[in-house]
């Protein structure tokens, strides 16, 4: 995403503790792509989970398992802003704190409605019955909506500063900190969501991120498990 001027922080084009007129020194696009995940995963767990037929515990359990995936990833990627990038960013971009501490209270919204997730998918998917349900699509309306307020907020007044007061060392420890609380057994299922997420269906981002040969093991591999899964997720046999 290209760097552009913080509104109303404090700040001027040019200024130093905003984004306007300084050179960009890393490249923090990953945060939209990861954005895109989140927003397509979480965008369809409700209808993920009214298309399970009423006390259809095995296919409760793979909506479920698949929810608590995303779950996982969104309070890894949100624990890795906290603990390495809005110190950062309050530090060496001043005219920035107040769009820090806008993000540290969205995020504290976002974790409420994560944890009644968490806590609400065990016993849907033990029994897939509605009456479990209903805490999981109150949990996942939650998140939903605080997905619309944040991420947007995010891209528009973060991740502009991102890409001039980082370095790429810096952007890409945080990515590693997502891709390390990938569950064990999740990577394929994981990379195919982040890959569908992408506006041309991945292709470009497994340009940019992966090697040829991991490319060739997720088309020859990785794929085919990716849309199994898929096909257990719809209920399709």
């Amino acid at each position: 995403m290209p760097a552009t001027a913080l509104p109303s922080s404090g700040d001027q084009p040019g200024d130093a503790g905003g984004a306007g007129g300084r050179a960009k020194t890393c490249d923090a696009s990953g945060m939209a792509e990861i954005h895109r995940f989140f927003r397509a995963g979480f965008g369809e767990g409700r209808a993920l989970v009214e298309g399970v037929d009423e006390a259809d515990a095995a296919h409760a359990e793979v909506v479920g398992d698949h929810l608590s995936m995303l779950s996982t990833a969104l309070h890894a990627h949100h624990e890795g802003e906290d603990t390495m990038l809005w110190g950062a960013l309050e530090e060496r971009a001043p005219g920035c704190v107040a769009h820090v501490a806008r993000m540290k209270a969205q995020h504290a919204v976002m974790l409420v409605h994560l944890q009644q997730l968490d806590a609400a998918l065990p016993a849907w998917r033990a029994s897939g019955r509605p009456a479990d349900a209903a805490g999981v699509l109150a949990a996942l309306d939650g998140v939903t909506t605080a997905l619309a307020d944040h991420l947007p907020d995010e891209e528009a007044n973060i991740v502009p500063v991102m890409e001039v007061t980082l370095t790429p060392k810096e952007v890409d420890a945080l990515s590693e900190h997502g891709r390390k609380a990938t569950p064990k057994g999740k990577t394929f299922e994981q990379l195919g969501a982040i890959l569908a997420a992408q506006p041309d269906g991945g292709d470009a981002w497994q340009r940019s991120h992966l090697p040829a040969p991991v490319r060739l093991i997720w088309r020859v591999i990785g794929k085919p498990k990716y849309q199994a899964n898929r096909a257990a997720l719809l209920g399709r046999r």
